[in-house]
């Protein structure tokens, strides 16, 4: 497996991952996929800002992706970051999300910033150690901070949001 950089000739790939997520889990609040072309402008967005970006491809195909992105809007939080991260699922359990996620925790030592929030949705009744992203992002030293109740609806249901953080810079 390698972790690189993702480039524009990835967007195929990433947006089918993405699509199947939106239309078959909980973790996007989206509800239809966005096509090929948004997906893109999102990316360029992500990248004319200097967030990283990765792709992990195994066997050249795009197994998985993660990138950083703007936490809040205002001048005050350009130091704390968002997490996403997707991964196929003919590629789950193999350690991918992980491998991406310390990554982009390196990545974000290196551009300086100095907190990384992650957002996980789950339904209202979940035990949080069943839920992977959140033991994922347990595992790699973020912190739970809070949980969101019935703040998302999706799939005829109220979902929750576990919010969670990580120190990138100590300073």
């Amino acid at each position: 497996m390698i972790i690189r950089p993702a480039t524009e000739s990835d967007i195929p790939q990433i947006t089918t991952i993405y699509a199947r997520s939106v239309r078959e889990e909980i973790v996007s609040f989206e509800l239809e996929p966005p096509d090929e072309t948004e997906m893109l402008h999102r990316m360029q967005g992500l990248l004319a800002n200097d967030y990283p970006y990765l792709v992990a491809e195994k066997d050249g195909e795009i197994a998985g992706y993660v990138y950083a992105s703007v936490h809040r809007p205002r001048p005050a939080y350009a130091k704390t970051v968002e997490s996403t991260v997707y991964v196929d699922p003919s590629f789950w359990r193999q350690g991918i999300a992980r491998a991406l996620l310390v990554a982009l925790i390196e990545k974000c030592q290196q551009q300086q910033f100095r907190q990384m929030i992650a957002i996980a949705a789950c339904d209202p009744d979940a035990d949080l150690s069943e839920i992977p992203s959140v033991q994922l992002h347990l595992a790699l030293g973020f912190v739970e901070s809070g949980r969101l109740k019935a703040v998302g609806y999706k799939h005829d249901k109220w979902l929750d949001i576990v919010l969670m953080q990580r120190a990138v810079q100590i300073s």
